[in-house]
Formats: structure tokens, C-alpha cells, sequence
């Protein structure tokens, strides 16, 4: 591919970040209508880590003026991201998933041509395997996980960070925006019925959508309301992986949603993180009669023969346990008792908060130099002391990679003491 300097830049420095986005004709297409030229050469030369208006202007060699006014005009595209933070204005680049692609169709808009976005996002996202495998395979740890369908949750213990819910109660903010997925399907005529206006942002990524008319701010009651709307169409919740400062959470459906296609297409690799329970059929109380089977996302309810003498026809529901997010959507179809939520076997590890997440996407992913020699380093020099010196006094990456202390206790202990 020929293309232009600035946008194999532009490309070059998306590919910093963790998951990526591998170059493709589509990728180019894309991005040559979210950037102007100017805009992906800047853009390109833009660290990982949050940044000022002054950063930015030394490191284009700009007035700080003309910064400002290039920063603002990204984040009112919401290209970047732009938050408050000790009396100054940051501004930080996200991923492109989950990223500014969604945030290009989180309104009807006039500036850009959301028809041939809606086929270009369609052709990289969902038909190039590529860039569908960067996004949702290639490590341990991925992007997004499944908060677990409330009403049918078992009378066990479960954790305020796997409720939807209490992600909603406990956002500093909240907003709504069209659902990117249903809105993209609807211009190439092919949404469901499902709720387009039920994706929600929190904290300080919903203030800057609100910010630039991208997203509509909501209270705590409505942020609730707009979920049980979710659990009366079946819609699955999909959310940042995270226990704390969740970002977003879509309500997906299995038609439309690009991550629950990714589930279906790469299943065995695991492309998103499950709850930590699983449906079970209870044989007596199975009628058989298939509503599972046409409720869940991912194909993982079918029917097999019950094997009954005396009711040959018989059929009974059976779950691909490999195939099963955990979301309970099955569950809550199911009118005779058949199925029940339980817990899994083995607890599914969800990162403290999203650095902990990205470290460890970069440690599987082989990319964490670019978090630590990037333009401005991820984290302060004492924590850049700390981690690569708990690095060096460690087995070989590769054995580190594999061991789930590192991953859980140690990145946690090291993030905990960079936020103090």
C-alpha cells in the first residue's frame, strides 16, 4: 500500500497501543475521512499517556495557541478524548476500538459520510479477519468482558464490579449515544429491532461525549432504567474489562454487535471475557421446547435427544461450555425452570482498572517498550523504576507471561503504589 506519509504514520502509531490495527485498504479509507492529511501527521507524533495543549505544542514544534485550537477541533470530532484534570485540560487519543470508530457513529452527523463508514467499518471489522483477531485475540487479555444478566443472578455472593448496575450507581457521569453497532447495521439496512439509544459511557470519557453533543448525559435513575430496557430485549451487557472506572457499556445484541460476532467466529481463543457464571440444565424441568437455543448470542445452547423411552421426540437443552459469555440472557427466556445460573469452576480474573489492563495486553502482545519509550512515558519515572526493575529481577518474559501471580498480584501491587 502507497499511501501517504502522514497516514502510514497515523497507522504506525495506532499500532503502538496494545490491541492495534493492522494496516489494510480499509484502514487507509477510514481514516482518510476522520483525519484530514494535517490532522494524521499531528495526530501521528501524539503520546499513549494523557497530555496538555502545552505538550502537544512542543512536541509539533507549534504555538500553544494553535495547539489548543487543533486539540479542541480533534476532541469536538472526538477523535481525542479531553477531561479536566487539577485546573487543566488533558487530552488523551483512545484505541480505534473501542474507540473514536464508535464515537464516529454515536450520532447522525453531516460532517462526515456515515454511509460509506458503516461499509468500510463493516468490510475491516467484521469480514477482514485481521484486524477482528488484533482486537479480540492475541493474549490472555482482551478489551471487553460480559456483565452477568441481574434478575436471574443465583442467591450466591457476586462482586459490585460484575453488576452493571452498580457500575451505573457508582460513575461519576453518565451518558447515553446511538449504539454504534445497530446504527452502522441500519445504514446498510440490516439492524434488528433491538434499542438503538442504550449505549452508555461513564466517567470522564461521558463527560467529553457529552461535551460534543456525542453522547447525552443521564442520572443515576435513568442509567438504570435504560438497563432493565436491555434485560426486556435480551440485550447482552458488554463492557470495559475492568473493576474499576469502567468506561462504557454497550448493550449488545447477537445480530448486529461486532465483539458477540467475533465470540462466534474465534470462540476458542476466547475473545472475551466471560462472567464468572454459567448456565446449567436441570433434565427434569427441560421442556425442550428451544427458546434458549434461539435466545443466546453466541450459539452456545443447543438441543440434543433426551434418550426417553417413553418420549422419543423428547429434546433437552445442552451448553458448549467453551461457547457460553455467561451473560444469563438464556436463563431469563427459559419459562419452565430448565436452566439456572452457576458459578464456574475456575474464577475468571478481571484487571484492577484499565492501566492494569493495557500493561498486560502489552506484556502478551510483546508491545510493552512501546508503553514504556513512548513520546512521554506512560508512567512517572519512579514508576517506570519500579516496573522495569520488578521486570529485570523476573524469569524470561515468556515464563512471566504465563504466570498468573505476576499478572494478578504483582501488576496490581505496582499499579496501587503508582497511583498513591
Amino acid at each position: 500500500m502507497n499511501e501517504p506519509a502522514p497516514y502510514s504514520s497515523l497507522v504506525d502509531r495506532l499500532n503502538r497501543f496494545p490491541q492495534g490495527a493492522p494496516p489494510s485498504e480499509s484502514l487507509y479509507a477510514i481514516l482518510k475521512i476522520l483525519f484530514s492529511e494535517r490532522e494524521a501527521g499531528l495526530v501521528a507524533q501524539l503520546p499513549i499517556q494523557p497530555f496538555s495543549a502545552l505538550d502537544a505544542s512542543r512536541i509539533w514544534k507549534m504555538d500553544l495557541t494553535e495547539a489548543r485550537k487543533v486539540l479542541d477541533g480533534l476532541a469536538e470530532k472526538a477523535i481525542l478524548l479531553d477531561a479536566g484534570r487539577q485546573g487543566e485540560t488533558v487530552y488523551t487519543l483512545p484505541p480505534p476500538m473501542a474507540g473514536f470508530f464508535e464515537f464516529s457513529m454515536m450520532r447522525m452527523r453531516e460532517d462526515v459520510d456515515q454511509q460509506l463508514l458503516a461499509e468500510l467499518y463493516t468490510q475491516y471489522c467484521t469480514t477482514e479477519e485481521d484486524s477482528m483477531r488484533s482486537l479480540f485475540t492475541g493474549g490472555d487479555t482482551h478489551p471487553g468482558r460480559v456483565f452477568v444478566h441481574e434478575p436471574v443472578l443465583p442467591q450466591v455472593s457476586v462482586l459490585d464490579y460484575e453488576r452493571a448496575s452498580e457500575v451505573i450507581r457508582s460513575a461519576s457521569a453518565r451518558a447515553v449515544g446511538v449504539c454504534y453497532c445497530r446504527h452502522k447495521m441500519a445504514r446498510l439496512g440490516k439492524a434488528c429491532s433491538a434499542p438503538k439509544e442504550i449505549c452508555m459511557t461513564f466517567g470522564g470519557t461521558a463527560d467529553s461525549l457529552v461535551r460534543h453533543g456525542y453522547g447525552r448525559a443521564v442520572d443515576e435513575i435513568e442509567g438504570l432504567d435504560l438497563l432493565q430496557q436491555a434485560y426486556e430485549n435480551n440485550l447482552v451487557q458488554f463492557g470495559e474489562n475492568a473493576r474499576e472506572g469502567v468506561s462504557f457499556i454497550c448493550n449488545c445484541c447477537g445480530c448486529c454487535c461486532e465483539a458477540l460476532i467475533a465470540q462466534r467466529r474465534f470462540s476458542l481463543l476466547r475473545p472475551i471475557h466471560t462472567s464468572n457464571f454459567q448456565p446449567e440444565v436441570d433434565r427434569e424441568r427441560c421442556s425442550g421446547c428451544g427458546k434458549c437455543v434461539a435466545a443466546c448470542p453466541v450459539e452456545a445452547m443447543g438441543l440434543i435427544s433426551a434418550n426417553d423411552p417413553q418420549r422419543p421426540n423428547r429434546k433437552l437443552a445442552r451448553l458448549a461450555e467453551e461457547l457460553c459469555l455467561g451473560c444469563g440472557v438464556c436463563v431469563r427466556t427459559c419459562t419452565n425452570g430448565g436452566l439456572k445460573l452457576i458459578l464456574r469452576g475456575e474464577r475468571v480474573i478481571t484487571p484492577m482498572n484499565g492501566v492494569h489492563r493495557i500493561v498486560l495486553m502489552a506484556i502478551e502482545r510483546g508491545k510493552l517498550q512501546d508503553l514504556v519509550f513512548d513520546n512521554h512515558v506512560l508512567f512517572s519515572q519512579r514508576a517506570l523504576a519500579l516496573l522495569l526493575g520488578a521486570i529485570l529481577k523476573l524469569p524470561p518474559l515468556k515464563q512471566a507471561m504465563a504466570t498468573q501471580q505476576f499478572k494478578s498480584r504483582y501488576l496490581e501491587s505496582l499499579i496501587r503504589r503508582v497511583m498513591v
